[in-house]
């Protein structure tokens, strides 16, 4: 299938996998070094974790975000005013 016929829930698939498939190719040896990059701060394994990163926010939402959507220290309109 194409792009333009591809769900969100898709895109989101396809985006993880890819991004898993580049964290297993630059997976640190054990001096700690990219065996791609050669370097021990892999700019391309710190992607895809960005990447990953946000498609679970996109799946189960911004922990961050509901909590501020569900903050108590907002006032609720619907209960009575107190006098004094």
């Amino acid at each position: 299938m194409t792009a333009p016929f591809l769900s969100l829930a898709q895109i989101l698939n396809r985006l993880a996998l890819t991004a898993r498939w580049i964290l297993r190719d630059h997976q640190p040896t054990p001096c700690g070094r990219c065996p791609i990059c050669h370097t021990a701060d892999c700019a391309v394994a710190t992607a895809a974790r960005n990447v990953l990163e946000a498609t679970r926010r996109m799946r189960w939402g911004d922990p961050v975000q509901q909590q501020a959507a569900t903050d108590p220290a907002a006032p609720d309109h619907d209960e009575p005013r107190q006098a004094g």
